[in-house]
């Protein structure tokens, strides 16, 4: 079997006719007449011809393909933002090419370098744990090249962003806990530099602030999204003389993480600690006892930041305004946060 690739060289050379009526007629042209269209695509589909849409792009000025940079493809939450994004984009006729970064800086400036280099139209970014300097992405902008930030957003460029209201989730998840008869609420959060830890650090602080309590530096830990620094992060807190009694933390996976690490410590959860997570995975569901959690609607997410890029391509990339989309946050409350009881 051969394992080259068609061409429409090769289609021309099998019905004798020129390769631009055979391209004519793959993109059923009228000019082509009825028989010769329907024989050039029989044959196409029999010899299984595929499109370069990459060589395409380098004659055109369109490529039709998206890229899309994300830090994680571990969790469901990034996944589904995905399949929000290319509901709206495959309906408006583009592809799209996902790469992630693993949470890392030099991967996410390599994805965006080899996006660009590829001749994506556009690109869609959620910042990397480790991303600090946005040079790269200045770069894109300087290009002409349509540029969304969804979630991890990019707040130093003015481009079009669409992200979850943080704030509130986190003050939300804040006064929960203290409505349970917590007192002593520590938070793990991410980068410093990520605006979503920025946020919802807001919201923890003023959370406590707002009920009448201090907050306490100690209880404010900057972990980050490695496995190692979790675990550092959560035995510092649990060996404090005075520890906490409930934990806000970045996001679901990283309290699960934590989950698993107080069940080794025989810490019970939640008679002993509190947790409360972002992102309402469906492992929330499964893990005992249930995460309480704050839901984002990642699907929403995805599909709010493809309508704001396809409205930048609309205007050939060039946004008078750019827009920053807040969708709200719904706190989802099981058996992580139950109550504490009350002792006679």
């Amino acid at each position: 079997m051969n394992s080259e690739q068609i061409t429409i060289k090769d289609l021309a050379r099998r019905m004798n006719i020129s390769a631009a009526t055979v391209s004519r007629a793959l993109r059923n042209l009228p000019e082509v007449n009825v028989h010769t269209r329907r024989a050039v695509r029989e044959l196409a589909h029999e010899l299984d011809y595929q499109p370069n849409y990459m060589a395409q792009s380098l004659v055109k000025s369109k490529s039709n393909f998206i890229g899309i940079v994300i830090p994680n493809l571990d969790t469901v939450f990034f996944s589904s933002a995905v399949i929000g994004m290319q509901e709206v984009l495959s309906r408006a006729g583009y592809y799209t090419m996902i790469c992630h970064s693993g949470e890392r800086y030099e991967t996410e400036i390599a994805n965006v370098r080899n996006l660009v280099s590829s001749k994506m139209d556009g690109l869609i970014v959620s910042l990397s744990g480790e991303t600090k300097d946005f040079s790269h992405f200045r770069a894109v902008q300087k290009k002409g090249i349509p540029l969304v930030f969804f979630d991890r957003v990019c707040e130093e460029l003015d481009v079009c962003k669409v992200v979850v209201n943080d704030y509130e989730g986190a003050f939300n998840a804040t006064q929960h806990l203290i409505q349970t008869g917590r007192k002593r609420i520590a938070h793990l959060s991410g980068n410093k530099m990520l605006s979503i830890s920025k946020n919802r650090m807001e919201g923890y602080t003023d959370g406590l602030r707002a009920s009448g309590l201090e907050v306490d530096p100690e209880l404010i830990i900057h972990c980050g999204f490695n496995k190692e620094h979790i675990a550092a992060a959560t035995m510092r807190l649990m060996n404090l003389p005075n520890r906490p009694d409930a934990i806000v933390v970045i996001n679901d996976p990283v309290a699960i993480q934590v989950m698993l690490i107080l069940k080794e410590q025989g810490i019970r959860i939640p008679e002993d600690v509190a947790i409360v997570g972002f992102g309402n995975e469906p492992v929330s569901t499964i893990i005992d006892p249930g995460l309480t959690s704050v839901d984002q609607n990642p699907v929403e997410l995805g599909r709010v930041a493809a309508q704001l890029y396809l409205q930048g391509l609309e205007n050939k990339g060039i946004i008078s305004k750019p827009e920053t989309k807040v969708l709200k946050t719904q706190l989802i409350i099981r058996g992580s946060s139950m109550p504490q009881r009350k002792h006679n």
